[in-house]
């Protein structure tokens, strides 16, 4: 398949595409080129479009919800299938191979991940979409990675690790829409605290696991880039 470019010159081996600036900022370290959608699934799929036409990789990259019951906070997904309500996407079988081994070698779970238009926020929304899918884990931005990927006929992978468990309820606080820069509205999420103040425990325990889940994605993230550079 022909690929129109946007601009003159060689692509970029892989690009992330992340909704946090903290794991694009953990991307970036690992010498990633970065794509932050913020959470906002139109602005992702506009972002990704122009990404996808100048790099030769999609790497969805960052934390996700687990939805298999036995995945714990920090347990890194590797997945070149992506899964949603009404699609399928899979990476070619001589890809799917070389990315078993990757799985492998850094200690990663390897599974179907399922593509959300929305965060999963409840225990409940969590065992309905396991039941349904069997992914193993949930995220924005693999969808739109993986549609606009196989589209142009590049390959994707998805790295992600588990930050809010499929046992975890997510306060009200926590799904406040980040700015535009992927960064936490802090005064939007205060005010919520504040509205609720039931939810501080979960909002810490939910940092606790979110902390955990950021820092198991340093090692694997310089593994994949190793991994991309030589493909």
């Amino acid at each position: 398949m022909t690929r129109t470019r946007l601009a003159a010159g060689p692509p970029v081996r892989a690009v992330c595409i992340s909704g946090l600036a903290i794991e694009a900022k953990i991307a970036q370290a690992a010498g990633f080129s970065v794509v932050i959608g913020a959470g906002d699934r139109d602005r992702t799929t506009a972002l990704v479009a122009r990404a996808a036409a100048q790099t030769d990789c999609l790497v969805s990259f960052g934390i996700a919800g687990g939805l298999a019951p036995e995945l714990k906070a920090g347990t890194i997904v590797v997945s070149g299938e992506v899964v949603s309500e009404a699609h399928h996407w899979a990476i070619k079988p001589c890809a799917g191979r070389r990315l078993t081994q990757f799985a492998r070698s850094i200690g990663a779970v390897e599974g179907p991940v399922l593509g959300v238009g929305s965060i999963l926020a409840t225990r409940t929304e969590k065992q309905l979409a396991w039941t349904a899918t069997r992914a193993l884990a949930a995220d924005l931005e693999s969808e739109i990675v993986a549609r606009a990927a196989t589209a142009l006929g590049i390959p994707f992978i998805v790295l992600r690790s588990i930050a809010d468990t499929a046992r975890r309820d997510l306060p009200a606080a926590s799904l406040v829409p980040l700015t535009v820069d992927g960064k936490p509205d802090l005064s939007k999420v205060l005010a919520a605290i504040l509205r609720r103040p039931f939810q501080v425990a979960g909002m810490i325990g939910l940092a606790r696991e979110t902390a955990i889940a950021l820092s198991a994605l340093i090692a694997p993230a310089r593994a994949l880039r190793s991994l991309v550079a030589t493909a």
